[in-house]
């Protein structure tokens, strides 16, 4: 009688399934692509704010050599229309023509004295809306330079006190631009993860407290001559 013998034969070695592998990575993939997004999207949010303020100061830069060329060309086109009519004078032989020419220079040159105080005039307005540059080390009040807010309001203080009280927002204007430039960096490091309209924010705040506020100083002199 035959006899068979029973071998154990080793287990057929299962690897691993290449769909949940496949599935697995895909999901990571993902996943991955969604943090990418999310990262891009909050810094995209921080950068925002940034450069609104860039493209405003970019379009009132653009609007203010527009104003210059327009004020350019009309002094050009009157100073042409004065040459034309300097250069018709000596062809004029008769008499009444000649007076007649003389009229319209004279009317010429009235016009050309009034464009030029309206121009002046719109130059001054210019220069009075002038906003104030920001992240500067040297302010300008009044033609003399300030490094801080004291120099600021010193410079300020050394000037006509009639002027002053004329022209109180460019004494405010001026002391916040100083105020902001010395308290800002220090706002920043302090919370580095905050936007910037958030530091301007808060930083608008301390300034409406700070001591270093003209309108602040009013207050504390009148208190003090009141007591």
């Amino acid at each position: 009688m035959l006899r068979y013998t029973l071998v154990n034969m080793p287990k057929k070695f299962k690897g691993e399934n290449s769909k949940a592998s496949e599935a697995r990575a895909r999901k990571a993939a993902v996943q991955h692509a969604a943090q990418a997004k999310r990262e891009q999207e909050l810094e995209d949010e921080y950068w925002k704010d940034e450069d609104k303020h860039v493209q405003k100061k970019q379009q009132r830069k653009d609007e203010k050599e527009k104003k210059k060329n327009e004020l350019l060309e009309r002094k050009q086109q009157l100073k042409q229309l004065h040459d034309e009519e300097m250069s018709a004078l000596p062809g004029k032989a008769s008499a009444r023509p000649s007076k007649l020419t003389r009229a319209q220079v004279e009317a010429n040159v009235k016009k050309m004295e009034e464009a030029s105080k309206a121009a002046k005039k719109e130059e001054d307005l210019t220069h009075i809306e002038k906003p104030l540059e920001e992240n500067v080390n040297v302010i300008q009040v009044e033609g003399v330079e300030a490094r801080s807010v004291e120099d600021a309001i010193a410079a300020l203080s050394t000037n006509d006190t009639e002027t002053v009280e004329r022209h109180p927002e460019r004494r405010v204007k001026a002391a916040y631009a100083a105020y902001e430039e010395e308290n800002l960096p220090r706002l920043k490091q302090e919370n580095p993860n905050m936007r910037l309209s958030q530091l301007k924010q808060m930083l608008k705040k301390d300034w409406q407290k700070s001591p270093q506020n003209p309108l602040n100083q009013r207050s504390l002199a009148y208190n003090a001559k009141a007591s």
